[in-house]
C-alpha cells in the first residue's frame, strides 16, 4: 500500500467512487425487480457501507451583513464535499422581504422574524436560531437521519459527517465552548433539573433527527427562560463580559440538552477560530470567523462590514490578506496560525469573486482595483480611531454584536465610498448616452436639411424646364401664324 498519505487518500477516493456507482446500480436493479444476485463478499460490503443521509442548516436574517456570510458559506459547502443538501433558515419580517435582494443566494426556508419577541417585546436577534430550527422541523418533511447545524459566519474546509465523529441517537456531536461557566454554577441549577448533564458545547452541531424533533422546542423555551433571567446576567455567572444576556441562546442549547439527558461527543478537531494556534496535525473542518484576526498589518473583523453591501456591489471584496509566501519561517505555531488566517480571508474573497462572476458583472479591472483600494484606505485611516479589540474567550462568536460607534462610522464611510464609485460609473454611462443621442439627432436634422435643399433644387429645375418649353411653344405658334 502507498506510504504517501495524499496518494493513499486519492486511491481511497477512487475506490469510493467506483463503490458508489456500483451501489447505485445495485439499488436500481433491485427496484426494477431483477433476480437477487448470488452472494459475494463485495455485494455484502456494498450493502453494509451505506451512510445515513445528512442535511445541513444555517440561520440568517434579511440583511447585507448576512448575505456576504451566506455567499462565503455556500461556496465552501459546494467545494467541501459535504454530503446531502443545505438549507438557509431566513428570518425576516414581511416588510424586510419586500425589498430583500438575496433570495437566490441559497436554498431557503423562510421564517418569521423573532428579532423583536412577539410577546415580551425584547430585542434579541440571536433567538432566531432556535426559533428557525423549530419552524423548519415543524414545516418541512425530510428523509435525513442526521442534521448538521452551522452558523452563517463559518467557512467549511471539509465534510462534517456523523459517521466520522460517531454521532448517534441520544449522542449529538459538538465542539467545546469552555467559556459557558454557567454550566458549573447556580445558573444551571436554576434552569435545568439535571445540572450535572450540562455540557459547554456549541458552534457545530450534528444531531439525530429524532433527537432534534424533541429538542428544538425546548431549546427555544430555555433560551427565552435564560434571556428573561436578568438577575443572573453577571459576568461571574454567565461568562459574558458585557453582562448583557447575549449568550442566552447558547445556554438555552446546553440546558435543553441537559434536560433531555443528551450526552454530547465533544470534538476539538472540528472547528477553529482564525487567529488561534491550531493543534499539531489537526485538519480542522470549519473556520468560525466570529472574532477579529489578522496577519501583520492586515486584519479582518466581520463587524466592520455590517453595513457594506458587498454582495450587490459588483466586484466588491474584502482587503486581500498577505500572500502565504510572505509568512516567515520563524515560530511554527505562529506560522500555522497565520496560514489558516490567510486561507480564511482568501476563501471569503474567492466566494465573492465567483458570486460576482455568476451575476455577469462587467469586466472593469480598473474599477475593481479602485474600489478595493478606497475601501482599504478608509479602513486603514480609521484604524487608529478604533477601540482596542476586547478579545476574551468568553466572547467567542458574540462580541461582534457590540461594535462601537467609531468602528461603525468607519464602515459607513467605506460603504459610502463604494456607492460613490459606482454612482460615478452610472453618471459616466448616462453622459455617454446623452452625447450619443445628441449626435444622432444632429445627423438626422442634417440629412433632413440636405434632403429639403436638393428637393427645392429639383423643383426649381423642373419649373425652369417647363418655362423654356412654354416659351418655345409660343414662339412656334407665332411663326406659324
Amino acid at each position: 500500500m502507498e506510504s504517501d498519505p495524499n496518494v493513499k487518500r486519492a486511491l481511497y477516493l477512487s475506490i469510493e467512487c467506483i463503490n458508489t456507482l456500483n451501489e447505485g446500480l445495485l439499488l436500481h436493479h433491485t427496484s426494477v425487480g431483477c433476480p437477487k444476485p448470488q452472494w459475494s463478499k463485495y455485494l455484502s460490503f456494498l450493502k453494509s457501507k451505506r451512510h445515513p443521509k445528512t442535511h445541513t442548516l444555517f440561520s440568517t436574517e434579511c440583511s447585507s451583513y448576512f448575505d456576504w456570510q451566506t455567499v462565503g458559506l455556500m461556496h465552501s459547502f459546494r467545494v467541501s464535499g459535504q454530503p446531502g443538501n443545505i438549507t438557509r433558515l431566513l428570518s425576516c419580517t414581511d416588510e424586510e422581504l419586500k425589498n430583500y435582494k438575496g433570495r437566490d443566494l441559497a436554498p431557503t426556508h423562510y421564517v418569521p422574524s423573532m428579532n423583536r419577541h412577539p410577546l415580551t417585546g425584547d430585542w434579541y436577534p440571536a433567538i432566531n436560531k432556535p426559533a428557525a430550527v423549530l419552524h423548519w422541523i415543524n414545516h418541512v418533511q425530510t428523509d435525513a437521519e442526521f442534521i448538521v447545524i452551522l452558523d452563517a459566519d463559518m467557512i467549511m474546509r471539509g465534510p462534517i459527517t456523523p459517521w466520522e465523529y460517531g454521532a448517534k441517537l441520544g449522542h449529538p456531536v459538538s465542539t467545546p465552548y469552555d467559556y459557558l461557566i454557567g454550566c458549573d454554577n447556580i445558573l444551571a441549577k436554576i434552569h435545568t433539573r439535571n445540572p450535572s448533564a450540562c455540557e459547554k458545547v456549541g458552534g457545530v452541531i450534528i444531531m439525530h433527527i429524532d433527537d432534534l424533533r424533541r429538542f428544538a422546542m425546548l431549546w427555544l423555551h430555555k433560551s427565552e427562560e435564560v434571556r428573561a433571567d436578568k438577575d443572573h446576567y453577571a459576568t461571574n455567572i454567565t461568562g459574558d463580559i458585557y453582562a448583557s444576556g447575549w449568550i442566552s441562546e447558547m445556554y438555552g442549547y446546553s440546558f435543553a440538552a441537559a434536560e433531555l439527558n443528551l450526552r454530547h461527543i465533544i470534538k476539538s478537531d472540528i472547528l477553529i477560530y482564525p487567529g488561534y494556534v491550531p493543534l499539531p496535525g489537526v485538519n480542522y473542518k470549519v473556520f468560525h470567523y466570529g472574532l477579529r484576526f489578522g496577519v501583520g498589518d492586515w486584519s479582518f473583523d466581520k463587524a466592520d462590514w455590517r453595513n457594506a453591501d458587498i454582495v450587490n456591489t459588483c466586484w466588491a471584496k474584502f482587503p486581500e490578506p498577505p500572500d502565504p509566501s510572505a509568512i516567515t519561517k520563524g515560530d511554527q505555531n505562529a506560522r500555522e496560525r497565520d496560514l489558516l488566517s490567510i486561507e480564511c480571508g482568501k476563501a471569503l474573497n474567492k466566494a465573492l469573486y465567483l458570486h460576482h462572476k455568476r451575476r455577469n458583472c462587467p469586466r472593469l479591472s480598473t474599477t475593481i482595483g479602485s474600489i478595493s483600494k478606497k475601501i482599504e484606505e478608509v479602513l486603514t485611516s480609521n484604524k487608529s480611531e478604533r477601540v482596542t479589540q476586547r478579545s476574551s474567550t468568553t466572547t467567542i462568536g458574540r462580541n461582534v454584536e457590540h461594535m462601537d460607534v467609531t468602528r461603525q462610522q468607519a464602515v459607513e464611510r467605506a460603504t459610502d465610498t463604494v456607492s460613490r464609485v459606482h454612482g460615478s460609473k452610472r453618471l459616466a454611462r448616462s453622459s455617454k448616452m446623452w452625447i450619443f443621442a445628441v449626435w444622432a439627432i444632429s445627423v438626422v436634422v442634417f440629412l433632413l436639411v440636405i434632403s429639403m435643399f436638393f428637393s427645392d433644387r429639383r423643383r426649381s429645375a423642373s419649373r425652369s424646364r417647363a418655362s423654356r418649353s412654354q416659351k418655345a411653344h409660343n414662339l412656334t405658334m407665332k411663326q406659324t401664324v
